[in-house]
């Protein structure tokens, strides 16, 4: 199928704009560059009981930012299911800010609490940070969950590229810490760490995200090139350790898996591999491809009408796996 033609708009305007790519300038302009143009395409912000920024505690004893967001107002005789999101960014970009409008929509539309964490970011704090920090907070909400009116038995993970790397990485953590997620919700995520795959190759440029674009990101996060074969980075093709070890986890047993991919996003072969991979290890997996979207299409449905589609569907995976009537 050709290009949606409103994607197809965005990326002439893009072309038009001469908007410098992000390989193109430093960690932290990039980062101001993103969240200036992230709500651009956005859809309108959900209105929402309540809004509240935390500071959740970590491992090495810091603090990250959280953002909870209520559609309703709690209540605690009858506690909510709750989302725990990881935004997308190439571990280098992106905040709780730029996927406000995104996280309010799955609050609204999935009839949940959501999570929005603020992870560390890329190269002031490289890997494994982002993969310590997310499993963290939702540890964290896990054992929290009480105070703030969430089920403990109704939790769900996602996250889209990084982000969604973020929440495979979470899950395996979890069924090995005898949490029991919902969900894992995958929204184009990254699973490889070499970029072998033959949508790299046929995609590298011109729908957005670009080959040299992915490697400046993994080069912001990465420690040295064993970081790359690490299963935290790379769930599809790494390993645990170093040295002699050359398999990666047990998948058995990890979460249910709804994963999205986009049609014209050189991720999008990994992301059906990483399916496959964990059908093989005896895992329920919904894989949705959405025809004429690239990267990023998620945060452009103010702009593409086709969005809604892959919205909707995301937000009946939550409601099916934390078990809330249409």
């Amino acid at each position: 199928m050709p290009l949606n033609p409103k994607i197809k708009q965005v990326l002439e305007m893009i072309a038009k704009a001469k908007r410098p790519e992000y390989h193109t300038l430093t960690p932290q302009q990039a980062r101001a560059a993103y969240e200036r143009s992230a709500p651009i395409l956005e859809i309108d912000r959900a209105p929402m009981f309540s809004v509240e920024d935390i500071a959740v505690p970590v491992r090495d004893g810091a603090s990250i930012r959280a953002r909870l967001y209520y559609p309703v107002e709690p209540v605690w005789a009858e506690p909510a299911p709750a989302f725990v999101y990881f935004h997308g960014g190439g571990f280098t970009v992106g905040s709780v800010d730029t996927h406000d409008a995104l996280c309010r929509m799955f609050a609204r539309d999935g009839r949940c609490v959501v999570m929005s964490v603020d992870y560390r970011l890329a190269p002031e704090y490289r890997f494994p940070t982002a993969a310590n920090d997310a499993f963290d907070a939702l540890t964290w909400l896990y054992a929290n969950a009480a105070v703030y009116g969430v089920d403990p038995q109704r939790l769900a993970v996602g996250g889209d590229s990084a982000g969604g790397t973020l929440a495979t990485v979470s899950a395996v953590l979890a069924r090995d810490a005898g949490i029991r997620l919902a969900l894992q919700l995958l929204i184009y995520p990254g699973t490889t760490g070499h970029q072998q795959t033959a949508s790299h190759a046929r995609l590298a440029s011109g729908f957005l995200l670009s080959g040299e674009t992915i490697q400046w990101f993994f080069e912001q996060y990465v420690r040295d090139p064993a970081d790359r074969d690490d299963w935290r980075f790379a769930p599809l093709d790494g390993h645990e350790g170093y040295g002699d070890s050359h398999t990666g986890p047990d998948f058995h047993g990890v979460a249910p898996a709804w994963i999205a991919t986009a049609q014209y996003d050189p991720l999008s072969d990994e992301g059906a591999a990483y399916a496959d991979k964990l059908r093989a290890a005896g895992n329920t997996v919904t894989l949705k491809t959405y025809a004429g979207m690239i990267h990023e299409f998620f945060k452009m449905g103010g702009f593409v009408p086709d969005v809604a589609e892959a919205h909707a569907d995301a937000a009946a995976a939550l409601r099916a796996a934390f078990g809330v009537d249409d």
